[in-house]
């Protein structure tokens, strides 16, 4: 459905210029978490299919956990991580690198079979428009997994129940614990994923023992043993600080064209000149073209492509 271009988007927490995965992961005792996403992952995603959407795919942290996936897009708000990203995986013709806004996906409809979003919906202040264009890029009975900071986890119900915090960690709101950083409730959670037309497979959680001391005392390999076990918790109650979901995208939907990914973000026309860019592309001239401009047959709007980047976070004018 074309978007209606006079609605600005939401606040966006950008990570243009950002050493996150340098700071974050690769210099920071998260070896746990990291290792507990990645199992949690495993057990979720079906482990093969055609095109994968990874939605603020950053440096490119998971991608090699897509392996079964024939092609894949990395789509992310920084230019500068995407371009990290293609420092760490290397030259492929399997991955496509896409600049763009989540509230506003450039792709058509029905094109994907899985889209992953890791640690990234907690900085959305609008959850449920961001799940309405998931699932619309997304195949009938389409795969989401869909993790994100669970508001009802064991410390937060201590610090509330010991007076140490004033937010109630049972009540259904999201808390801003930090600038456009929010924890949600899982019930609330479940309930936008059914309201976007996704229905909830399966719940796991996810780094139940992420405090310093467990890192300190417990050996690794036991660590991630012990959270592996306590994921399948999931189902009943989920107490930790992440939650991982796996959903089908329900309800009416269609499926895209074969050779057809890219739209325009703001008036929702196919853009057959970008898809031509595609590394997989049989109108990819070997990888040559490093730069292009294409324009909208819509509304004229004209997007670029550079350095393998896709940008449809600003037109080529901005």
């Amino acid at each position: 459905m074309p978007l209606d271009e006079e609605s600005t988007s939401p606040p966006i927490c950008d990570y243009e210029g950002s050493d996150y995965q340098a700071v974050f992961w690769d210099q920071s005792d998260r070896a746990y978490e990291d290792r507990a996403e990645a199992l949690a992952l495993k057990r979720l995603l079906p482990s093969s299919g055609d095109l994968l959407l990874d939605l603020g795919a950053g440096a490119g942290r998971n991608v090699p956990r897509f392996r079964g996936y024939r092609r894949i897009v990395l789509l992310d708000y920084s230019s500068s991580q995407l371009i990290e990203a293609q420092k760490r995986l290397g030259q492929s013709n399997r991955y496509a690198y896409v600049a763009a806004d989540v509230y506003r996906l450039p792709f058509v409809p029905g094109v994907f079979h899985a889209a992953v979003m890791i640690r990234v919906i907690h900085h959305l202040t609008e959850p449920r428009r961001a799940l309405r264009q998931i699932r619309e890029v997304l195949r009938p009975r389409g795969t989401l997994i869909l993790e994100f900071a669970n508001k009802q986890n064991i410390k937060a119900i201590l610090r509330y129940l010991l007076g140490r915090q004033t937010w109630s960690p049972f009540t259904p709101e999201a808390i801003e614990f930090a600038k456009l950083n929010f924890d949600f409730h899982p019930a609330t959670m479940r309930t936008w994923l059914q309201q976007a037309s996704f229905a909830l497979d399966r719940q796991l959680t996810v780094s139940h023992f992420r405090a310093g001391l467990f890192k300190k005392v417990v050996p690794l390999w036991l660590l991630v043993k012990m959270d592996g076990l306590a994921q399948w918790t999931g189902t009943w109650w989920q107490l930790s600080p992440s939650v991982f979901t796996r959903s089908r995208a329900v309800g009416e939907g269609r499926s895209a064209e074969p050779g057809a990914l890219f739209r325009c973000p703001i008036c929702a026309t196919p853009l057959p000149q970008a898809d031509a860019l595609l590394p997989w592309s049989e109108g990819q001239p070997d990888g040559n073209v490093d730069s292009a401009v294409f324009t909208c047959p819509g509304c004229s709007r004209e997007w670029k492509y550079r350095g393998g980047i896709f940008n449809f976070k600003t037109t080529a004018e901005g």
